[in-house]
């Protein structure tokens, strides 16, 4: 299996990409401590991976990434119950979504930055300033957006956060290269994730439409890469930018040519 042996963590664990990265992991060998600020959906997807016949190889943490403290110490939590850890997935974030000329910077701006720009900012220090201590290779993930890469509709704020993720990436493999920490973004496109079930179908099915194929992307698929991002066969792969977006960025609309 490709993650044999590792020890990784995973924010935002509990439910849509995260929670199918966790099921990933555990399945590829790994060893997972799931780190979200719901401790008990956390807990539940604990209780899956053991029910699939791995018992003790997922741990659950409360964690609020917006808070460098506590991710530091969800860190330490990994570090004492599995000895190390290989794999660093900052993926925890939330939406954005609100006209520009109606938004209050405390309530649509702040709380964005926190938790997708900064958290990610807390996990890649912590996690890196933990491989290092012990001396070891390690991985970190970040999930980016296609937001952070091209304009969309009240993404004011959320594609500002997912952009900086993207240089936050570049710029943390650069100097973390001398330690052999990989550091990698992910771009996911319409991902079927609890945020998009909120939204109609109506609205499900556009966003379908702007994706190559015409269909929502699955989060096991979005795992999938992660899973291999993390792995020893990914090596060379540093400092870079892999959209896992089925062609979003690539094009905008068909042309209606019959």
């Amino acid at each position: 299996m490709n993650l044999e042996g590792k020890i990784a963590v995973i924010t935002g664990g509990a439910s849509g990409i995260g929670r199918a990265t966790v099921l990933t992991f555990v399945r590829e060998g790994a060893k997972v401590v799931i780190g979200d600020l719901n401790v008990d959906a956390a807990e539940a997807v604990v209780r899956e991976v053991e029910e699939a016949g791995y018992p003790g190889a997922a741990a659950a943490v409360k964690v609020d990434v917006s808070s460098y403290e506590e991710v530091q110490n969800l860190v330490a939590e990994a570090v004492a119950i599995f000895g190390r850890i290989d794999v660093m997935f900052n993926n925890a974030g939330i939406p954005g979504g609100h006209p520009i000329l109606d938004q209050d910077p405390e309530k649509h701006y702040y709380p964005i930055m926190r938790v997708d720009l900064d958290g990610v900012y807390f996990g890649i220090l912590a996690a890196s300033r933990q491989f290092v201590a012990q001396g070891s290779r390690g991985v970190i993930i970040n999930t980016s957006s296609i937001y952070g890469q091209s304009a969309g509709e009240r993404a004011l704020v959320y594609g500002a956060a997912k952009a900086g993720v993207i240089s936050l990436t570049r710029s943390a493999a650069f100097e973390l290269g001398e330690h052999d920490i990989r550091v990698v973004a992910i771009t996911p496109g319409r991902v079927r994730t609890p945020i998009l079930a909120r939204f109609s179908d109506e609205l499900n099915q556009f966003m379908a439409s702007e994706q190559m194929r015409g269909r929502l992307t699955e989060p096991q698929e979005i795992a999938d890469v992660v899973a291999f991002l993390a792995s020893d066969k990914a090596n060379a792969i540093n400092g870079t930018v892999v959209s896992v977006d089925d062609g979003y960025i690539a094009f905008k609309n068909h042309l209606a040519l019959s």
